[in-house]
């Protein structure tokens, strides 16, 4: 039972921690494109804060990925559960 529930866990984990990340790089990138409609001298400036928060978004799905990882092979609550 605390296996397929952990499953499930590290499903949502991984279903929302790529979800909203996925929202805010889409908002990001819109930003971005509205910024550079507006001031297209500002290319570079624009672009190189887009790709540094786009790394720092993505880290966050990274993020849960690893976490899920943990959660499926190397659950640390295992052990109290199977004595």
């Amino acid at each position: 039972m605390f296996s397929l529930a952990s499953t499930v866990v590290a499903g949502l984990v991984i279903a929302l921690g790529v979800f909203f990340p996925a929202v805010a790089m889409g908002k990001a990138i819109a930003a971005a494109l509205d910024a550079l409609a507006r001031q297209p001298e500002a290319e570079k400036s624009i672009s190189r804060t887009l790709f540094i928060g786009l790394a720092m978004i993505e880290s966050l799905a990274i993020y849960c990925l690893v976490i899920a990882l943990i959660i499926l092979f190397r659950n640390p609550l295992l052990e109290y559960f199977l004595k």
